[in-house]
């Protein structure tokens, strides 16, 4: 029942707090997908099969989504496989919870520190290093002999997925004209639920593979593929025309704005951003960036900026604290406690699950400008709310029976609804809109503590969850 109430009160209280909050770059952004709906309608009835290279690039990058989407919906499957205990014994409840955060506070480590390194060096070089970072990890884990080297194997893919997540949003953001920016930078969250279903189904069919302990090595290799595979198609994008002009290169920065296919306008008002806003990006050597990083991290606090920048790492919590985790790392252990008992069974409707929340991001990228950040955070707040509600409930009066009783259907159904209900709302909306609220001086500053702070939200938050649901399992 405590993961439901808890959760439950962190929804109600992040939808009451931002109902009268109202991002005005989502204001003019509303507007302007209104008058631009028909015409984005009708074009996508006419496919330009030779797509400008912003987004190819835009879509290279996005495996990065990927990356953390088959680690996120693999590694519940593969830490409950009974094969997974034969390899490394029995594990104690806070030995399994740490199994899998242990990813989390390296990730928000590195997240500190990738927009320095992405400064100094370029997008797509902290793009590619930290895929490849994320790679040895992978493959740290698939090989592991020992619990330690799998667990050093976690630590290492949290560093590199710091390091890439931090960048991706940006550099799709600086490559793409103000009209494609906010599906483009949906795309990796559209990326995200594809690896999540995924890495669920993966674990369905290599859980009936063998019995050996390929079954749980073989998802994790996987990944390593993918990762390396993004590390060396990242070779090939060109690097944001905003931080070339930031360091003065600026014929180049040309030739790549027509290399991305934008049109001539839309060259005209990325030159005239990019050199407005190159003067926020520190310039001159690691160490130097990193300190003037530090000093901009204080201006985040500033009279003019506190107020945005405490509501941003509000939402970044609240998006943790809503229950998703639970959803999503515990998915196969919730449903056998609601009646799907084998394991086999609760991979697959993990992965429906999963599934679902492929299909309505879908939808939800597309419209997410034209119903509005308010609206869309009410909106999850009430479903979400609501499912937690009923859950919580029917636990609490002891009504959930693992072999009988229509009340095990009902919690199944709740958790498709929440998890659905995530995608379409607080998962988008709510990224979008702490970083929209931002003034210009502070926007990446404080898009860089609000990340890091949601990272570090991750590892109390899944120990809580994974004992409340053993108490559950328990019952």
């Amino acid at each position: 029942m405590s993961i439901y109430t808890a959760s439950l009160c962190h929804v109600v209280i992040s939808s009451l707090f931002i109902l009268t909050c109202r991002s005005p770059l989502q204001v003019a952004a509303k507007k302007s997908s209104r008058i631009s709906f028909t015409k984005t309608t009708m074009s996508m009835s006419r496919l330009n099969l030779k797509l400008p290279l912003y987004y190819i690039a835009s879509i290279t990058v996005s495996i990065g989504g990927l990356l953390f989407g088959l680690d996120t919906g693999t590694i519940g499957p593969v830490t409950t496989m009974s094969t997974f205990a034969k390899t490394f014994g029995q594990l104690s409840p806070m030995k399994h919870g740490s199994i899998v955060s242990t990813i989390l506070l390296p990730a928000a480590f590195a997240s500190l520190f990738a927009g320095n390194i992405a400064d100094t060096y370029g997008r797509p070089i902290t793009i590619i290093v930290g895929g490849a970072i994320f790679g040895i990890g992978a493959t740290l884990e698939a090989v592991a002999p020992k619990l330690a080297v799998f667990i050093f194997g976690r630590v290492t893919k949290g560093l590199g997925e710091g390091l890439f997540l931090a960048t991706v949003t940006t550099y799709i953001c600086e490559i793409s004209p103000a009209r494609r920016r906010g599906p483009l930078a949906s795309i990796a969250q559209f990326a995200i639920t594809i690896g999540v279903a995924t890495g669920y189904f993966i674990s369905f069919g290599t859980s009936k593979l063998s019995s050996t302990s390929i079954s749980w090595r073989l998802p994790i290799t996987f990944q390593a593929l993918v990762a390396f595979s993004m590390a060396a198609a990242c070779l090939k994008i060109p690097p944001s025309p905003r931080w070339l002009i930031s360091k003065g290169r600026n014929d180049e920065a040309q030739t790549t704005l027509n290399r991305l296919g934008l049109a001539s306008s839309e060259i005209q008002e990325v030159i005239h951003q990019t050199t407005e806003e190159a003067t926020d990006i520190p310039q001159g050597r690691y160490l130097e960036c990193v300190k003037s990083r530090l000093k901009d991290f204080t201006n985040v606090f500033s009279k003019d900026a506190r107020k945005q920048t405490s509501l941003s790492c509000f939402m970044m919590i609240m998006l943790q604290f809503s229950g998703i985790d639970a959803v999503l790392f515990y998915a196969p252990t919730l449903f056998q406690k609601a009646g799907i008992s084998s394991e086999q069974a609760s991979f697959l409707a993990s992965g429906v699950s999963a599934l679902a929340m492929f299909f309505v991001t879908i939808p939800a990228s597309i419209f997410c400008d034209y119903w509005g950040r308010r609206i869309s955070a009410v909106t999850g707040g009430f479903f979400l709310s609501t499912c937690m509600l009923l859950i919580g409930s029917l636990y609490a009066a002891g009504s959930v029976h693992s072999d009988h009783g229509v009340a095990r259907w009902i919690v199944i159904v709740a958790i498709y609804i929440f998890a659905i209900s995530f995608c379409v709302t607080w998962a988008i909306g709510f990224r979008i809109y702490a970083n929209e609220i931002q003034p210009t001086k502070t926007r990446a500053s404080a898009a860089n503590l609000a990340n890091s702070v949601n990272w570090v939200s991750h590892s109390p938050n899944h120990c809580l969850k994974y004992f409340c649901i053993l108490t559950l399992k328990g019952r």
